[in-house]
């Protein structure tokens, strides 16, 4: 792959300020749709209520049942300062987490009801915090104390912690790990998956734990060694048996959402054209697979997905299945309907 130099101005656009949605569309599935279809060329536009008039009947739509955390936490220094901390993973008996401030090995934390953390490591923003609590307790004390993140790109929200606990949240999250969204799961209502059940598609759920990286700019290490951050993935071995089974009979898969791509492609033939689409690698571990135009997903047929941000892995992603000139085609009609961009904002659908 050639340098970060050449490659990242190929996956530039100019995104309008007023574009950035800053709160979810109401209701959820009122947001926008655009959908491609690779077939034919066609491009239409439309609302994600409407959804079933485009997915194939015979359609397996996979989602990520994550849950995002209320991941950022305030601190208090012995001196009386306070740093703020983002939870970003459980080790053992330590957390990882971002941490801005001056505070250095050694340091003790103080955060609620006399909870503490000691600074284990620390290298650049990123640090090991040991906690005076057993680390089973984290999640609850989180829930209890902690703050929903929003992406660094949204600067002002107009959702209380309580709205951004609700809304940045899918209807259909479960299991506790994230620090940022599946953003494309955000327009489904249990009404609406009802719906594309009866309309004859079979729905399925993984879990892909998201993490800060996926807002990292790309690095020249990651354009060398074609690997991208870690995150953590898991899929029910009878759910990997009926989409192995799927996908041997021809039935479209569609991911909602970049996680789910990067879920299925690890744990089905690894995004390798060498590997038979359908051979399961691994149900569960970390995947770094970095997904793009040379190197294109085999196992995902279709795609539901947001707008992303400029240079980002996750639009040379959606280019992997259109094509670099026909996704920034798309996005310019998008642009020109005024669509709204991001994580809050209008989707597009892949077929």
């Amino acid at each position: 792959m050639e340098s970060i130099a050449k490659i990242l101005p190929a996956y530039d656009y100019h995104c309008p300020k007023e574009l950035i949605a800053s709160a979810p569309a109401h209701p959820r599935d009122s947001a926008r749709l655009l959908i491609f279809d690779r077939a034919t060329g066609n491009t239409s536009f439309d609302t994600f209520r409407t959804i079933t008039d485009y997915l194939p009947k015979n359609a397996v739509l996979v989602l990520n049942e994550t849950r995002v955390l209320p991941a950022r936490i305030h601190l208090t220094k012995h001196t009386g300062g306070r740093v703020e901390a983002l939870y970003l993973s459980t080790q053992p008996c330590t957390i990882r987490a971002l941490i801005g401030g001056k505070i250095k090995p050694g340091d003790r934390l103080t955060w609620q009801e006399g909870h503490t953390f000691i600074v284990e490591t620390r290298k650049e923003k990123e640090a090991t915090l040991r906690p005076s609590f057993p680390i089973d307790q984290l999640h609850d004390l989180l829930e209890r104390y902690g703050e929903t993140p929003l992406p660094p790109y949204i600067k002002d929200s107009p959702l209380t912690e309580a709205r951004r606990r609700e809304e940045y949240q899918t209807v259909f999250a479960k299991e506790n790990g994230s620090v940022a969204a599946p953003t494309a799961g955000l327009h489904f209502t249990a009404e609406l998956l009802r719906k594309i059940e009866a309309h004859g598609c079979d729905i399925r759920r993984v879990t892909l734990h998201v993490n800060l990286g996926t807002f990292a700019p790309l690095t020249e290490e990651q354009l060398r060694t074609r690997t991208l951050h870690e995150e953590w993935y898991a899929i029910d071995p009878k759910t990997a048996a009926f989409l192995q089974e799927a996908k041997g009979a021809g039935r479209p898969i569609i991911a909602v959402g970049t996680t789910v791509v990067r879920t299925l492609e690890a744990a089905f033939g690894a995004g390798r054209a060498d590997v038979p689409a359908e051979h399961l690698c691994r149900t569960t571990g970390s995947t770094t697979i970095f997904l793009h135009p040379d190197r294109p997903p085999t196992f995902v047929d279709g795609l539901i997905t947001n707008f992303h941000v400029p240079k980002s892995s996750l639009l040379m992603l959606v280019a992997a299945l259109t094509g670099r000139e026909t996704l920034f085609d798309l996005y310019e009609q998008a642009i020109e309907k005024q669509f709204r961009f991001f994580s809050f904002g209008d989707g597009m659908m892949v077929m």
